[in-house]
């Protein structure tokens, strides 16, 4: 199902809190993009002109994501008629945001910009380390997070600068699309998949994919599509081109894993999801390619220690 996309473009917005994100959104094939704004053409921090952008809607449809992008001076843009005439419109929507009807994704300083229209008391947020003070100050309700890449509380989403509000749309594309599109978009923009500092950890899909490797990561996606297959060392190197000795020495280099190693933690995080599926631990094991539920345990064991 395609999930609708509505970037609040600002005068003077930061070219890549835009262009970053609606370009991760935009190669996973999942989001359809609109640009909305006070300001049918508007010129962004670059220089570029940016045009034809459609007017702030009355309404959204549900379950909308709404993307407020920084801009270069949130010391003075942000008092600007446009800013303060987003800040109105994003206030009279305040409970759509609330009870989650819409989803909130600020860049950069476009924390600021939701925070002024009380959109994030009593959330969990972030924002570029420069107007972190400034968030403090303007929104005491607001529990700002230091040294975060992006927070994620009760549906609103908060990144630091620049490039984090690429790393938060990875996420985004995780969470509504699946961690493996996730980590498809992010090898095709060449760039790392990472999580915010208090987010729960990656999931093997999506652990030690941070290298460039293309062997590696052909191997990688060999045994993430059957997990469950008995993949013989010999037969995985010649499905890569190279000897079992080089695909094992790469995996070391690159992972900190054997090869068996990685396949385990694949098989692991198939287990699990058939147990929180119910259906209990002996059929789980099997189904993730476990010869029984206490080979299964051994591994977990192997794991956890």
């Amino acid at each position: 199902m395609m999930r609708d996309v509505y970037f609040l473009v600002l005068p003077q917005v930061m070219a890549l809190d835009l262009t970053g994100p609606a370009e991760v959104l935009a190669l996973s094939g999942a989001f359809r993009l609109h640009y909305i704004g006070p300001q049918e053409e508007i010129t962004t921090s670059i220089g570029m002109t940016v045009s034809r952008i459609a007017p702030l809607p009355a309404s959204l449809p549900p379950d909308s994501i709404v993307v407020l992008a920084g801009v270069a001076d949130s010391r003075q843009q942000l008092d600007s008629a446009p800013a303060l005439e987003a800040q109105r419109w994003l206030r009279e929507r305040r409970s759509s945001f609330q009870d989650r009807t819409w989803t909130l994704v600020c860049v950069c300083s476009g924390s600021l910009l939701a925070g002024r229209a009380g959109l994030l008391d009593g959330y969990r947020c972030t924002t570029h380390h420069d107007v972190m003070e400034r968030l403090r100050q303007q929104v005491p309700a607001a529990l700002v997070k230091d040294n975060r890449i992006f927070v994620e509380d009760r549906g609103v989403f908060t990144s630091a600068g620049i490039t984090a509000g690429i790393d938060l749309a990875l996420y985004l594309v995780s969470l509504y699309v699946g961690p493996q599109q996730a980590m498809a978009t992010a090898r095709e923009m060449v760039v790392y998949f990472r999580r915010g500092g208090d987010d729960p950890q990656l999931s093997p899909w999506l652990r030690h994919r941070n290298h460039l490797h293309p062997a590696v990561h052909r191997a990688q996606d060999i045994l993430a599509h059957e997990p469950e297959a008995e993949w013989r060392l010999d037969a995985l190197a010649r499905q890569v081109f190279m000897s079992s000795r080089h695909l094992t020495r790469l995996f070391r280099e690159h992972l900190g894993l054997s090869v068996r190693e990685y396949h385990e933690q694949l098989r692991l995080a198939v287990a699990q999801q058939r147990l929180q599926q119910g259906q209990g631990i002996e059929k789980s094991a099997l189904a993730a390619g476990f010869s029984s539920s206490r080979q299964l345990r051994r591994a977990q064991q192997r794991w956890q220690e």
